[in-house]
């Protein structure tokens, strides 16, 4: 025994260092993409022998360690790191006998062959594909596409031909061969089948993913492991002290101009109308709100209503052409353009008669920061200009071909429009965490204060405000959810309102047991609001695009926000211990909060694996691949393996101190962030239109 101890310690070394180079690796790949392009990434980084050897050195000395180590006496750690390596495998079966390419097929044409992805080359199938027609079905009343459809007949020359319908997740498949919905020709008269082959990499990899998930429920469920040893810890018994309360609230008064506009009357009868917008049917108040967003950035303009603003445009565009109401943020566009502040006038953007926009289009491109800021004020341009055309308001056809609203959903949608529950919220959050989370410093490192009645008091006012801001904001997502149809989950600014309900559900959880999660779901909820309200994530309500009208949404994005929610957590967890670290009175404190930190670790990183692998088999269905190394993708395993790496405290030994354990969790939410912002605005890519 006493020979193997160095071979361990050089084993772990060796991993170690192979795990580090391989995360640096992987981030240098995604900078690497957005200069080079991604078929540079591709053939010489993903695709390549040394990273694919990388891979395979990494799983041969995990495996060395693991037999060392006897892990298979305990069934939950050994599933757990076995399916690892089953998961290893199927990439590399894919590697070496999957085959994908595209196959191109105009109307009434047959093809038995496709064209390679890897080197152009075309590949026979040992049958015939036609394609009988291809159609885009649309959403009813509206030019906004459905859905992608190509009718293929598939004959092999033995048997009876069969018909078949390929569309956005919905695949074709025959003798191993995997045909996905990829394109079509602009005359629509041709369509573009991405073909993937891969007869062993997909089921040893999906054998793999459900091994794992077997095995971290068995992980959780094993009274040996060492999550249950944290659940026995009778420092879950004991809670912090209590929480101090301020509650403000803020309101603008807006200077009354004259202009000429609709009466109040008149334009709030207009706010029921239903017209056709963003491919669904909507009040008239969604267009003309949305409309005065996009212009000033403000629900309304001089204390008059959307419906009386558009009015104004409608009837009196003379005048309202010189009201300085379009919001320009780039200081350099409005230096170009003589402006003295960020709004301005119609006309200020016409020379007599030459546009303005035109001009320093030609100029600057349409890349960087200038480009950006005239193509953003052009789409502004343009929406008042489709409005005096007649083309953006589309009144609802009379032959009844699209279907009216209940008026119980249309005034279901006005009350969503006209209660600012995002800026009520964050106001309201952000004021009351930070506040109680001074409290509760202040509280900590105070032995000498007592919980009088009045302390008790303001625990419990602070309990039931939590509750009442998870119920009021529950409430505003369930509005949109019966407003759209959908469970809101399709864009950056859905996924950040589900973010926020579930920091609330966790904070609730929590609150009994732990006081001091009651400001931090006060906080995390209320920058995420907040986030979400001064970005450009868009909030208007819209149709699905068609690769997103899936059953698989939901499930990916929702088990992924909640492990970033629970990570979250852990970082503010950490923010509050390594502040309370240096005070030798909070040693108790600081324990309890490494502990909570500890438990919540498992649930995080493994929702967040079940999230991706979620998400590998909904692009299996969409795409034809179960992984594309997208800057998403990659990024995401990122965040996994940086978070992985904390369960390791018997091979790396600084986890199991409290400093340096907190310091990491609070630097691996950079890694978070990364991957939920980051990637959207730096480095693009699939899932760009999330």
């Amino acid at each position: 025994m006493r020979h193997s101890f160095p071979a361990r310690n050089v084993l772990r070394k060796i991993i170690i260092t192979i795990y580090i180079i391989l995360v640096a690796t992987l981030i240098a790949a995604t900078i690497v993409e957005r200069v080079q392009g991604t078929a540079f990434v591709q053939d010489f980084l993903y695709h390549s022998l040394w990273f694919g050897c990388m891979w395979g050195v990494l799983a041969v000395t995990a495996t060395m360690l693991f037999v060392q180590l006897s892990f298979w006496r305990q069934l939950s750690r050994f599933l757990l790191h076995a399916s690892l390596l089953v998961i290893l495998l199927g990439a590399l079966a894919t590697y070496i006998n999957g085959e994908n390419g595209y196959l191109h097929l105009r109307n009434g044409e047959s093809a038995r062959q496709f064209i390679l992805s890897s080197d152009g080359s075309r590949q026979n199938m040992p049958f015939e594909m036609k394609l009988d027609n291809f159609e885009i079905e649309y959403y009813p009343g509206t030019d906004m596409p459905a859905d992608y459809i190509s009718n293929i007949t598939c004959t092999d020359g033995s048997s009876m031909p069969v018909k078949a319908e390929i569309s956005m997740n919905k695949i074709f498949t025959r003798d191993g061969y995997r045909f996905y919905q990829s394109s079509f020709d602009h005359d629509k008269q041709g369509s573009i089948l991405y073909v993937n082959y891969d007869p062993y990499g997909t089921a040893i990899t999906y054998a793999g993913y459900v091994m794992l998930v077997f095995s971290m429920i068995i992980l959780l469920l094993d009274r040996k492991s060492e999550f249950r040893k944290l659940l026995r810890n009778p420092l879950l018994k004991k809670s912090l002290p209590a929480l101090a309360i301020l509650f403000s609230t803020m309101q603008l008064q807006a200077e009354v101009k004259t202009l000429p506009v609709l009466d109040r009357a008149s334009a709030d009868s207009l706010a029921s109308k239903q017209i056709i917008y963003n491919g669904r049917v909507a009040p008239f108040n969604t267009l003309a709100r949305d409309f005065l967003q996009k212009l000033s950035g403000h629900d309304s303009y001089d204390n008059l209503t959307p419906e009386q603003v558009i009015g104004g445009w409608l009837l009196h565009p003379e005048i309202w052409q010189d009201e300085p109401m379009i919001l320009i943020k780039n200081k350099q566009l409005r230096e170009k353009l003589g402006l003295k502040n960020e709004y301005a006038a119609l006309t200020d953007l016409f020379d007599g008669k030459n546009y303005l926009l035109q001009q320093y289009w030609d100029e600057y491109g349409g890349s960087g920061k200038m480009g950006k800021a005239i193509r953003d004020v052009d789409e502004k341009v343009g929406l008042i200009l489709m409005l005096r055309n007649g083309t953006l308001i589309v009144p609802i056809p009379e032959d009844g071909s699209v279907e009216r609203l209940p008026d119980m959903k249309i005034n279901a949608e006005l009350l969503y429009n006209r209660l600012p529950f995002d800026r009520l919220m964050f106001m309201t959050c952000i004021t009351l965490g930070i506040l109680s989370f001074i409290r509760i410093l202040y509280g900590t490192t105070r032995q000498s204060i007592k919980r009088h009645a009045t302390l008790r008091k303001i625990d419990c006012f602070f309990k039931i405000a939590l509750i009442a801001a998870m119920l009021f904001h529950l409430c505003s997502y369930i509005l949109r959810w019966y407003i759209s149809n959908r469970i809101p989950l399709s864009n950056g600014y859905e996924t950040m309102q589900f973010l926020a309900l579930c920091t609330l559900v966790t904070a609730v959880a929590l609150c009994r047991r732990f006081s001091f999660a009651i400001p931090f779901g006060f906080i995390l909820a209320g920058f995420t609001l907040l986030v979400a309200h001064i970005s450009k994530m868009d909030p208007q309500i819209t149709q699905l695009m068609p690769v997103l009208v899936s059953p698989w949404l939901s499930a990916h994005v929702s088990v992924i926000m909640i492990a970033y929610c629970l990570l979250a957590f852990i970082m503010l967890d950490g923010v509050l211990a390594l502040i309370l670290i240096s005070h030798e009175s909070c040693t108790e404190q600081v324990k309890q909060l490494t502990l909570l930190s500890r438990l919540l670790l498992y649930p995080a990183v493994f929702l967040l694996t079940i999230g991706i692998f979620l998400g590998a088999v909904w692009a299996n269905v969409s795409w034809g691949r179960y992984w594309a190394w997208d800057p998403k993708e990659v990024w995401a395993l990122i965040t996994l393996l940086i978070y992985a790496a904390a369960f390791h405290t018997s091979s790396i030994k600084a986890f199991a101190r409290p400093r340096f354990f907190h310091i990491y969790m609070v630097g691996a939410f950079l890694a978070v962030l990364m991957t939920y912002f980051g990637v959207n605005y730096l480095l693009g890519g699939m899932h760009s239109y999330a």
